[in-house]
């Protein structure tokens, strides 16, 4: 008989709605736990991370899907306490984090949306918006117009029944297909989830820049950085440092937000990099150069160890020669989430011996491949009487001679011409949105 939850409406409007309230599948059993999604073949690295957070609060998951890349981990829980909605912000190597309410390996059938109601029958507030989504893998961009499909369907079954009202300060709903006939039904609090469908923040590749990297500096900007931080640490005027520049990715995002660069690499800048007036190309070693005086920024994108960068970034930070900085840590093949671990201790035991406050933050990118990002400014030091003080800013940093009596490298010159900033200040309102990105996932124009 016809599906009583899908109005008269949607079978006009979807030929295929008939089908799908024709027949009834298996139903959707409860489960408590979380959903996170990850990047594909990072799966044990996020369910040894979930795990150990799960503990920390304590309770006790088992983690009952981790295949490898398969871009998704689920850990079920059977105690009776409790447990907490995730914070995504807690995690390195998850998206998304979302609270278990039902799941099943068996749709079958052609009804899709029966069973969904069905496991959304418990008394529980409406929903405030529907996602429905799929792993980031090859497997799931199959499903994309799967979604899109079932999507209205969907809605106007979860209106229909009153679960879903549109603009509520609620739960949101994610339904996560891994494949036709394996679903699970999660609830993400809006407060404490990745606020893009898939956990993925997309953004288009700018045509002037000269390497694919750039993206991955634009979406730490959009991550670690709020829109007031942003406006306070990437101005017009400010100063920073790329190590391991060339070809210029990173540089050229820099630029497009106003600071100049001294962008240091024995390689060759390409592209509006290579002439723009702003930049200063060191041919020199980046793990071995400092600058004359304190920059706001220092990058960091080279291929090193982790511990080596963090190390070396802590003590940019440490010594004054910069107040924030965002680099990459490239992972080894095992034991990845050690070795971000070790990296951050390193951080940490740097900053403690100088007596130092910092605040950091670590997210594998969307962008980022066998690599986490990481976010680190120092907040303040300790003066010589014990008393906390605030951090020199920039511009109150006068020059001084290096404390470390490390050699200094400078510029021999700076390019010139005026055409490659000319082209470069017009790129800064060019990058943007990609084309037909997902609802919820705007950005400010020229925000990366």
């Amino acid at each position: 008989m016809p599906n009583p939850h899908l109005p008269p409406s949607m079978a006009r409007l979807f030929p295929y709605a008939a089908k799908l309230a024709m027949t009834s599948p298996l139903p959707l059993q409860p489960q408590s736990g979380w959903l996170l999604y990850c990047r594909a073949g990072f799966e044990p690295d996020c369910a040894e991370e979930a795990l150990r957070e799960a503990e920390r609060l304590g309770f006790a998951l088992t983690a009952t899907h981790a295949v490898p890349n398969s871009g998704f981990v689920v850990l079920t829980y059977k105690g009776q306490a409790r447990l907490p909605m995730p914070d995504w912000r807690s995690f390195i190597f998850a998206r998304q984090a979302l609270m278990l309410i039902a799941g099943t390996t068996s749709l079958t059938g052609s009804d899709r949306i029966t069973p969904l109601l069905d496991a959304l029958a418990a008394p529980r507030p409406p929903f405030s918006d529907v996602w429905v989504e799929m792993p980031d893998t090859n497997a799931g961009k199959e499903l994309s117009a799967f979604a899109r499909r079932v999507t209205p369907l969907l809605s106007d079954a979860l209106i229909n029944v009153g679960r879903l009202r549109l603009g509520l300060e609620t739960a949101r709903l994610h339904v996560f297909f891994a494949d036709k006939y394996t679903v699970w039904l999660a609830s993400g609090d809006t407060r404490c989830t990745m606020p893009e469908p898939m956990g993925i923040t997309r953004l288009r590749m700018p045509a002037e820049a000269p390497s694919r990297s750039t993206l991955k500096l634009a979406e730490a900007f959009e991550q670690f950085l709020t829109p007031d931080e942003q406006q306070k640490w990437l101005h017009d005027g400010g100063r920073a440092v790329d190590l391991g520049a060339a070809p210029g990715g990173w540089t050229w995002q820099l630029l497009r937000r106003g600071l100049r660069v001294m962008a240091v690499d024995n390689g060759a800048l390409k592209g509006l990099v290579a002439e723009h007036p702003w930049v200063t190309h060191l041919k020199t070693d980046g793990l071995r150069f400092r600058p004359d005086r304190p920059v706001d920024w220092v990058v960091c994108d080279m291929v090193e160890k982790p511990s080596r960068v963090a190390s070396l970034m802590a003590r940019w930070l440490v010594d004054g020669d910069a107040r924030l900085a965002i680099f990459n840590l490239k992972l080894p093949m095992k034991k990845r989430l050690q070795a971000v671990e070790a990296a951050l201790q390193d951080i940490h035991t740097i900053f403690t011996e100088a007596d130092a406050r910092y605040r950091l933050a670590v997210k594998q990118l969307y962008h980022d491949r066998e690599e986490v990002t990481v976010f680190l400014v120092r907040e303040s030091v300790r003066t010589q009487r014990g008393q906390r003080a605030a951090a020199p800013s920039v511009e109150e940093a006068a020059p001084q001679p290096r404390r470390t009596g490390k050699p200094r490298q400078r510029n021999p010159q700076a390019a010139n011409t005026g055409e490659g900033r000319k082209r470069i200040n017009q790129g800064r309102s060019n990058q943007g949105r990609k084309p037909g990105a997902a609802p919820g996932s705007q950005r400010k124009k020229g925000r990366g």
